[in-house]
C-alpha cells in the first residue's frame, strides 16, 4: 500500500492551456522614447507537473504567429511580414521547457526552448504560481504568471534598428485545467 501511495504521490498531473483565460504579450521599445505591444490571441498548451518534484514538469505552448495583433495597421502588417515573424512561413512561435528550478514555494524558472520565425534557442521563463505546485491536486486548475526578454536579432528579426529597440518583453498568464 506504501509502494502505491509513493507512485501516486510521484505520477504526473497533465493539464492543457486554458486559452480564454490566458494571454501572452510582446512589447518593444519604439524611437528610443514609446513602445509597441503585440498580443498572441490564439494559443494551445500542455503542461505535466510532478507535485513531488516540480523539477520535472514539461511544457509545451504554441502561439499561433498568423493570428498576432498589433495596435494599429502598419505595425500589424510589419510584423506579420518577412521581416519579422514571417508568418506564412514561419506560422507558429512555439516554447518547450524542461526544468522548473523553484526558487521558493511560488517563484520559478522554467528552462526551456524559444522557436521563432525557424530558429531555436536556450530562454528562461520567470513564473510565479497563484498556488505552490508542489501542492497541485489533479482536479484544481492552475494560474501563473510569467515574463522572459528576448534580443529579436538572435531570432531573425533584424529590420528596423535604429526605431525598433532589440529588446523584447514577453509577459504572459497562463490558467491551466486539468486535462
Amino acid at each position: 500500500m506504501f509502494a502505491a501511495a509513493l507512485l501516486l504521490a510521484n505520477a504526473p498531473l497533465a493539464y492543457r492551456l486554458d486559452t480564454r483565460a490566458s494571454e501572452v504579450t510582446a512589447k518593444v521599445a519604439f524611437i528610443g522614447i514609446a513602445s509597441k505591444t503585440a498580443g498572441f490571441p490564439r494559443m494551445s498548451g500542455s503542461v505535466s507537473i510532478v507535485p513531488d518534484d516540480p523539477g520535472l514538469a514539461k511544457i509545451d505552448v504554441v502561439l499561433d504567429a498568423r493570428a498576432l495583433t498589433a495596435p494599429d495597421k502598419v505595425t500589424l502588417e510589419r510584423l506579420r511580414g518577412e521581416k519579422f515573424f514571417w508568418v506564412e512561413r514561419y506560422p507558429t512561435v512555439r516554447f518547450t521547457g524542461e526544468r522548473l528550478v523553484m526558487r521558493d514555494a511560488r517563484r520559478g524558472e522554467i528552462k526551456g526552448t524559444l522557436t521563432a520565425r525557424g530558429v531555436s534557442r536556450p530562454e528562461t521563463l520567470l513564473v510565479t504560481f497563484e498556488r505552490p505546485p508542489a501542492q497541485a491536486t489533479g482536479g484544481q486548475p492552475i494560474t501563473l504568471s510569467g515574463r522572459m526578454q528576448i534580443d529579436r536579432r538572435e531570432y531573425g528579426m533584424t529590420a528596423y534598428s535604429l526605431i525598433v529597440g532589440r529588446t523584447v518583453d514577453i509577459r504572459l498568464t497562463a490558467r491551466m485545467i486539468p486535462a
